[in-house]
């Protein structure tokens, strides 16, 4: 089962104060990169897989998606996602993404954002997304960088300017990490950039544009403390379509 440690209290009462929680998509520095690579929504079915507090599904009805359905494994996530929707043409649906079950040729779009990291059977997901959508349909997600994932021993030093540096350790060494991050063991699986590629090609997506997302400099100019994040991109963000 996927790991659901967005309802554990502490871990929640910690990610509920980040700023993609409380801004929603707007505290997303990624969004307007990922934003620019979805396609039409007018009169499209989605899936957001993984949809939190259904920040996504809403701003897709709100830009044309006839449907959308939100996906989580988060009790808690889906109950606050359920009391800031008043939409009847958004439902949102426990579901451990492990073991996903979706319509065949049901969905135009499969979105996920910054989920896919924490799944064992990646593959199995994909597959499952793949006969969901119909022909032509789009799959776009993004995924915490593989070059962040990989450290088995997170940590950073300055180098002779006096900037963050951090290593990469066992980059091609594939499998669980386990992390302090709002909570000690929480488990991110790691995998290289080729295998997530690969794994979208061999079941017959086409990769339409692909993102090693970076702060631009207007970004940083509002948020000074983004400025070290160009030693390492943080987020993968994928487009890939069935055709």
């Amino acid at each position: 089962m996927t790991q659901n440690i967005y309802d554990d209290e502490g871990f929640f009462a910690g990610y509920s104060r980040l700023p993609r929680s409380v801004q929603g998509l707007d505290g997303m520095p990624e969004w307007p990169t990922l934003r620019a690579m979805l396609p039409d929504l007018k009169g499209r079915s989605v899936v957001d897989l993984g949809c939190g507090f259904g920040w996504f599904c809403r701003w897709a009805r709100e830009n044309g998606a006839a449907s959308v359905l939100g996906l989580d494994v988060s009790e808690k996530m889906l109950a606050r996602a359920r009391d800031e929707t008043g939409d009847k043409a958004i439902s949102y649906e426990r579901a451990d993404l492990e073991q996903l079950d979706l319509p065949e040729g049901a969905f135009d779009l499969a979105y996920s954002a910054l989920t896919l990291h924490y799944l064992e059977n990646l593959e199995g997901m994909l597959a499952v997304v793949h006969r969901a959508l119909r022909p032509g349909g789009w799959l776009v997600f993004s995924a915490e960088h593989p070059i962040y994932t990989a450290p088995t021993n997170p940590g950073w030093h300055a180098d002779a300017a006096g900037r963050k540096t951090w290593p990469v350790d066992n980059y091609l060494n594939e499998g669980p990490r386990s992390t302090d991050w709002l909570a000690s063991g929480v488990i991110k699986r790691h995998r290289t950039v080729a295998t997530y590629l690969n794994l979208l090609i061999g079941l017959g997506f086409t990769i339409m544009r692909i993102e090693e997302w970076g702060a631009s400099a207007e970004q940083i100019a509002a948020h000074p403390e983004w400025t070290d994040e160009d030693q390492r991109p943080p987020f993968l963000l994928v487009a890939a379509r069935c055709v």
